[in-house]
């Protein structure tokens, strides 16, 4: 949803409240993209500051289904955000050039919800996703889910730093 600002231009103090509906069915994240599974309408609040300047503040309320790191099946994940920021109007995205303070969710008179919400989202992402903390992961032979079950596959890991001798020992084993 896009929110046009220039309403608020006409006088210092003035706010107003939007409800908007996210737009975004899929979450594009630097690693993949994610499925939302809910999303409820977010309540932004935003006051002009004078001059360009507004102080915008709200809540959003978002599930998106992120693999688990370990055995990849899909893990809901709720996030609350919470929006409170100062931005500057500033023109277009050629007008604010590479300066990396600028607001890439405001462009011209316009705020786009969605990118504003990308934003939040990307800083709440965990660093680790997993489906419960005693996540067996996958099998790094086969690739079965070992939560579900066992594979019959060799269990023993060599240490890499003896492949060496490994080599040795099977150059030997058929004389």
């Amino acid at each position: 949803m896009l929110i046009n600002l220039s309403e608020l231009f006409d006088s210092d103090g003035k706010e107003k409240t939007w409800t908007a509906e996210p737009g975004m069915d899929v979450f594009e994240a630097p690693n993949g993209a994610y499925p939302v599974l809910r999303k409820s309408p977010v309540e932004l609040t935003i006051r002009s500051l004078g001059g360009r300047k507004f102080r915008m503040w709200g809540e959003a309320s978002l599930t998106l289904s992120i693999p688990c790191d370990r055995c990849l099946e899909p893990v809901e994940c709720p996030f609350d955000l919470a929006i409170d920021e100062e931005f500057e109007v500033n023109g277009t995205d050629a007008e604010r050039g590479t300066d990396p303070d600028a607001q890439h969710y405001v462009d011209g008179y316009i705020l786009d919800v969605d990118q504003l919400l990308r934003n939040e989202l990307l800083l709440s992402l965990p660093m680790k996703v997993l489906c419960r903390e005693d996540c067996r992961g996958i099998c790094n032979q086969c690739g079965m889910n070992l939560n579900t079950g066992t594979c019959s596959c060799e269990q023993s890991s060599p240490d890499p730093r003896m492949a060496a001798v490994q080599d040795i020992f099977q150059k030997f084993k058929e004389v």
